[in-house]
């Protein structure tokens, strides 16, 4: 029998500021679909996420902000957390579901502010893994460069960190983790602070990034 093709959900509602790029964002994920042999299912409806979660192998919080989940939203995404399904953040991910405490243990950082959009580096702390080893020891980037209330490096895996030498206006120092991964409640999170302009999700770079993060989230070598 065949292996049915993974499925994923990308929510992408928001409550508070809204990223130009979700659209370019919810077309690679489509077209990364496509390609690699996954289905996806792209929402903005809070109710899609109350009828259940369980036909998903992970759900990506593309670029949400605000109050994103009704009550019955945030159970059946804990219910799929604790019966094994992935998740993973993108970007604003990080400035969502502020009032709720799980959440926050879920991604282990809250979004603080961010310098002007510019380029700048990332140092690669971590290569063995899907999401970062395509990459050298660095990656030249131009994003937002999110701080965060606190550094979560102890309770995470930190794949990827900002060098603030190579840009304005940084507000963590030395120790400015930037994607990550850890395991919460039986299931695989994955979180990148990238994912700003709509030109990054034109770049096969980053779609390699998006990907491998998938991957790892849903336990697939899809």
């Amino acid at each position: 029998m065949a292996q049915s093709r993974p499925r994923f959900l990308v929510y992408t509602r928001t409550t508070a500021y809204r990223h130009d790029s979700i659209p370019e964002g919810v077309r690679a994920f489509h077209e990364l679909g496509a390609e690699y042999g996954f289905d996806v299912e792209a929402t903005e409806d809070p109710r899609a996420l109350e009828r259940g979660l369980d036909r998903f192998a992970a759900v990506v919080f593309l670029s949400t902000s605000g109050d994103v989940l009704t009550p019955g939203g945030r159970e059946a995404l804990r219910s799929h957390l604790r019966g094994g399904g992935g998740f993973m953040g993108v970007h604003a991910a990080a400035c969502t579901e502020y009032g709720w405490p799980y959440y926050g243990e879920l991604l282990r950082a809250r979004f603080d502010r961010h310098p002007a959009l510019q380029p700048g580096v990332l140092t690669i702390e971590d290569r063995d893994h899907p999401a970062t080893g395509h990459l050298g020891a660095t990656w030249a980037f131009t994003d937002e460069w999110y701080d965060f209330r606190a550094s979560p490096r102890g309770a995470v895996r930190v794949l990827a960190s900002a060098d603030e030498t190579s840009y304005e206006g940084g507000g963590m120092g030395a120790d400015h983790p930037l994607v990550w991964c850890h395991e919460h409640d039986g299931a695989r999170v994955f979180y990148t602070a990238l994912g700003h302009t709509c030109e990054a999700y034109d770049d096969p770079t980053f779609r390699a990034h998006l990907l491998g993060g998938l991957r790892h989230v849903a336990r697939s070598q899809h």
